[in-house]
This record gives structure tokens, C-alpha cells and sequence, in this order.
């Protein structure tokens, strides 16, 4: 019986030469390669079109991602349409709603980094020509835009979209509402029943957590730098017109691939204030700071933690959205979404209206073809109880506020939800950790003038840099949203709202004089002055770290011990890249 003979193979269509595929899929000596290709189900015709990797943190363990193979085939199949060959991998993700509160939230900003790293590393191993890279928990954002300039591969960010609001008692409800249920079960504002009955509420299906959040703001976030496309941030994660930009989002890949249009050609100084003019407008998360520090550094983009809050002083608060408002991400969907603000904010001069997208148009070029297309409804169909004009904006300033003084020589970071000046001056009771916080909180020991400070949390110390909203909430749902403040070297979920000062720099793992604080000591918080001072002078602060004992890092061995060791400081962006700008 003779063999079956192999078909006869039509001439090979050879790849543009600036196509780094073309190592492993051209020439006789790549025929070992192109076997491997074929067990997966390649054809010549896939072989011959750009690789587009498309990077895909799908997981089981938080609603944010459950989604994500949904939303990562609906970009293949427009990689496909588009004539080129999708391949796709995947990558970790962290709850950081499921974390939060517990030993594992060190996980979650160490996250970012491993998503970083494993991207870049799965792109430069196989020779990617291209990227789509998809998002859904918090890091994950952060974390493929960081590839995305690494790699400075054609690249199209695409998130996957926000999770819609439960219904509880006839409002709208978030997670958020469940952790300050929280303390309010602590304090005995709320029963125990009550709380499991907004518990079974808030989380009605995938996607990422409602509000104005870490996810959403870094979303909106990828629109202002001109990654993701204008409208791409806010369809709902189980909405159909989420798999329209999803597929999208495919196609413009291999666009980006035929113009070598790359991030190093869209991002740019300018970029970086209309992402911060976005962020403060919006009243986005202060881990928004602390992600556009880390992108600017993998950049090579010069940007200070100063220049938060110079850009938020001359830009105003428009939009009414959680945590310091009462509308979600689906609300600003249903008026447009992002777009409807940063046409607000071009038309303002807060924004470049010049700046470069990855769709190659610039934003007031893209808003333009937004309102041909109908996408753009006018701003006289949006409610002001929603979205403001910036003539008559809900705060004249922008929602961050960048604190110094001797507490944070390098800065501090604080989201104002509420009235924009803010002055508050009382004892600090120190605690070492996360837990002996949430310990005193929930003990009804807290009092009302408290500051109370957690140290040893910051990005070295954590390590990782927890996010506190246990602790932050359960204040609030005590009833101290405006009367105990809060200061530590960790960080703050988007969620959290109320006088919470996170970022502190220099931690005090590193010698930061937050280290030297001690129980009783006066410190003052003026929000309106942008300092945050403990009543001591600088021998005092000096003579008591002088006197300090370093602690031991909390883990010698494994993940948290190595990027314990490699985090630089949170006023840089935690970054662990030796590349990347640290100083």
C-alpha cells in the first residue's frame, strides 16, 4: 500500500521583511518550526500573514476575568478577518476584591509585574509580530499596557469591560457597598442579616467591579493614551457591543501591523496629561497614579508624582461617578461613554486635542469621526447631574491631591471624594500591619479626631504594597467618613473614598519618616495647603530612626521576596524593570 502523498504545496507569499515571525516560519531550516505549527491547526496561509499574539488573563477565580475567553475569541476572530494569525497564551491575574484584607492582597501589585514580564517574555520567545492584549482585574491593565511599550510591538489594548450594578433595596449597588456594610455591621448600623442580603446583591454577573475603580479608571486611562481605541472603555462586559470592539480591536492590530504603527509612535509627554487630566476629571483611582508613573518610566518619559497635582489644581471634577459620586461605569456607557468626556475636556483646553491614537488619527480627529459615526451623542442630551460642562463642574479642582511635609518628603497620594478643602489635626495611634488596623476598627476602639497610620505595607515592606479597602470601608461604615484620617506606605482600592492618604514616601521599610512615628503623636493634615506634618522637629524625626531597628523582610525566599528586593519606590511607580526610569 503506498504512502499518501503530501499535497502540493502552493508558493509561500513572503512576509514584509520587518516581520520578526518570519525567523521561525520562512526558509527550509524553519520546516521543524512550521510542523509545530501545523499539529496546532495552521495552514500556509496563516504562516504567511503576521503573528499577532493575543494575551489573555482568563481565570475562574474573579468575576473580572471569567469572561475573557469569550472576549479574546471575538478579537481573534477579527485578526482573522483580517488576514493574520492569531495566537493565543495566557498569563496570571489576581483577585484583588477576593485578596483584599488578607496576606494574598501582596500578590496583586506583584502581579503587574509578573503580567509585564510574561507577556514581553512570551512575545520575544516565539517572535511575535504583534499584540492585543486583554484585560480584566485591576493589575491586569496596567500590566499589558507595561508589555505593550516594552515590547514596542504593534499593539492594541483591549479591556474587558465592567460588571453591571446589583439592586439591592431598590438602589443600585457595588462592592463597595458590601465592604462598608462591613463596618456598618461593626459599628451596629447594619445586621448581620443585612449584610448577607447585600452580599447575595452586588455582583450580578461578570466583569469588572462598577464604580469608577481601579479596572474602570485605568480603562478610561487607555483611551486618553491613545492604546485603546476612543469608546473602547465602557461597554459592559456582557453586552454585545463588548465583542463588536473586541473584534475590532483584532482588525486594528493588523492595521497597526501594515503602518508599523508602534506605542513608541503614540505615547508621549503629552499623552501623559491628558491620561491625568482624564483620571482627576473622572475622579478615578489613586492607583491610577502610581500605574501612569510606571508606564511613563517603561517609556522612558520623564513625569513627576508632582505633576498629578499640578494637573489636577487646573482641571475640574465633571463627572458624578463612585466612589465619590453615585453613578457607574454603565451610566457613563449609556451616554457615550469616555469620549463624552474628553470631548468636554479637549473643548476646555485640558486635554490635547492633537495627541496620537492606535487608530492613527489624532483624539479630536477621532472624536470627530466618533460624532459622524453616531457614537457621540450631543452634549446637550447629557444630564449636568451626571456630567458636568467644565464651566460649572462639581469641583473646580480635579479629585487627586499630592500631599508633602515631614511625613512624605517624596509625596502621598490622596483621592478627595468630597468637600475639596479639607483640615484635620489629632493623635495617631500606629499600627504595624493591615490586620491590627482592621483589629482596632472593628473593636469600636476608634475615636473620632483619630489619624490612624499602618506602616511596613508600602512596596519593599509588604512586600507588594497591600490595597487596604477592608480597613478604609470598615472606617466609613463606622461612621468616620469625614472625622478619622488615615495614612499609610500601602495603598487604597478605587473604592475607597474619605480622608485616605496612601503612597507614603519614603516607605518606612526604606527609612521613611513615617517609621518614626509613635502613638500619640500630633499629626496635621491640610489638604488645602498640600501637607501632611507630625508635630516634631527634624532632630526628633532623625534622632528616632537613627534609633529604629530595620525589620526583617517578611518573606527571605520565593515570588515576595524577589520582587520585595526589586520594587523601587512608590513616589517612581514601584517599578521593577532595571530599564526603566527609577530616579
Amino acid at each position: 500500500m503506498s504512502q499518501q502523498e503530501p499535497p502540493e504545496r502552493e508558493p509561500q507569499e513572503e512576509k514584509p521583511a520587518n516581520l520578526r515571525s518570519r525567523e521561525v516560519t520562512e526558509g527550509p531550516e524553519r520546516a521543524p518550526h512550521r510542523a509545530m505549527f501545523r499539529a496546532m491547526g495552521f495552514d500556509d496561509d496563516d504562516l504567511s500573514n503576521p503573528m499577532v499574539g493575543v494575551a489573555n488573563p482568563a481565570a475562574d477565580i474573579t468575576p473580572c476575568n471569567v469572561h475573557l475567553d469569550d472576549v479574546a475569541d471575538a478579537a481573534i476572530d477579527g485578526i482573522d478577518d483580517a488576514a493574520g494569525m492569531p495566537i493565543e497564551f495566557g498569563t496570571v491575574t489576581i483577585s484583588d476584591a477576593i485578596s483584599m484584607g488578607t496576606e494574598g492582597m501582596k500578590a496583586s501589585l506583584i502581579s503587574r509585574e509578573i503580567i509585564a514580564d510574561s507577556v514581553e517574555l512570551v512575545a520575544f520567545g516565539e517572535r511575535m509580530d504583534a499584540l492585543v492584549t486583554v484585560a480584566g482585574c485591576d493589575k491586569n491593565l496596567p500590566g499589558m499596557m507595561m508589555a505593550a511599550v516594552r515590547t514596542d510591538l504593534p499593539s492594541v489594548f483591549l479591556y474587558g469591560g465592567s460588571i453591571m450594578p446589583g439592586e439591592h433595596e431598590g438602589r443600585e449597588v457595588t462592592v463597595q457597598n458590601v465592604f462598608e456594610g462591613v463596618g456598618a455591621v461593626a459599628s451596629g448600623e447594619m445586621t448581620e442579616d443585612e449584610l448577607v442580603e447585600l452580599e447575595h446583591a452586588a455582583c450580578p454577573g461578570a466583569g469588572s467591579c462598577g464604580g469608577m475603580f481601579t479596572a474602570n479608571t485605568m480603562a478610561s486611562i487607555s483611551e486618553a493614551l491613545g492604546l485603546a481605541p476612543l469608546g473602547s472603555a465602557s461597554p459592559p462586559a456582557e453586552d454585545e457591543s463588548r465583542y463588536e470592539v473586541a473584534e475590532r480591536a483584532g482588525e486594528l492590530a493588523l492595521e497597526c501591523v501594515r503602518e508599523d504603527r508602534r506605542p513608541s509612535d503614540i505615547l508621549t509627554k503629552e499623552s501623559f496629561e491628558n491620561a491625568i487630566a482624564v483620571q482627576v476629571a473622572l475622579g478615578g483611582s489613586t492607583n491610577a497614579v502610581l500605574h501612569l508613573l510606571a508606564l511613563a518610566a517603561e517609556a522612558g518619559i520623564d513625569l513627576s508624582i508632582e505633576e498629578f497635582d499640578e494637573i489636577s489644581a487646573r482641571t475640574p471634577k465633571i463627572a458624578n461617578l463612585q466612589p465619590g459620586g453615585t453613578s457607574v461605569m454603565n451610566d457613563l456607557h449609556e451616554v457615550g461613554g469616555v469620549p463624552v468626556v474628553i470631548r468636554r475636556l479637549v473643548e476646555g483646553g485640558y486635554v490635547h486635542g492633537d495627541a496620537a491614537t492606535v487608530t492613527g488619527r489624532t483624539v479630536r480627529e477621532e472624536l470627530t469621526e466618533l460624532g459622524r459615526r453616531g457614537d457621540l451623542p450631543p452634549d446637550s442630551e447629557i444630564d449636568e447631574e451626571f456630567l458636568r460642562p467644565v464651566a460649572d463642574p462639581f469641583y473646580e479642582e480635579g479629585a487627586i491631591k499630592i500631599l508633602t511635609g515631614n511625613l512624605a518628603p517624596d509625596g502621598a497620594v490622596l483621592k478627595v471624594t468630597g468637600e475639596d478643602k479639607w483640615f484635620h489635626e489629632g493623635p495617631v495611634r500606629v499600627f504595624e500591619d493591615e490586620e491590627a488596623a482592621m483589629a482596632y476598627v472593628q473593636e469600636g476602639e476608634i475615636e473620632s479626631g483619630d489619624v490612624i497610620a499602618i506602616r511596613n505595607e508600602g512596596p519593599q515592606g509588604g512586600p507588594g504594597m497591600r490595597e487596604m479597602l477592608g480597613v478604609t470601608a470598615a472606617v466609613v461604615g463606622a461612621g468616620h467618613e469625614d472625622d478619622v484620617a488615615l495614612l499609610t506606605d500601602g495603598r487604597f482600592s478605587g473604592a475607597t473614598r474619605g480622608p485616605m492618604i496612601g503612597h507614603v514616601a519614603p516607605e518606612a521599610f526604606a527609612g521613611g519618616p513615617i517609621a518614626a512615628l509613635e502613638d500619640g503623636d500630633t499629626v496635621t493634615i491640610d489638604v488645602d495647603e498640600r501637607r501632611m506634618d507630625a508635630d516634631l522637629t527634624d532632630e526628633e524625626l532623625a534622632d528616632r530612626l537613627a534609633d529604629r531597628d530595620r525589620p526583617a523582610p517578611n518573606y527571605d525566599t520565593g515570588v515576595l521576596a524577589k520582587y520585595g528586593q526589586t520594587f523601587g519606590s512608590a513616589a517612581n511607580g514601584a517599578v521593577t524593570n532595571p530599564g526603566a526610569k527609577r530616579e
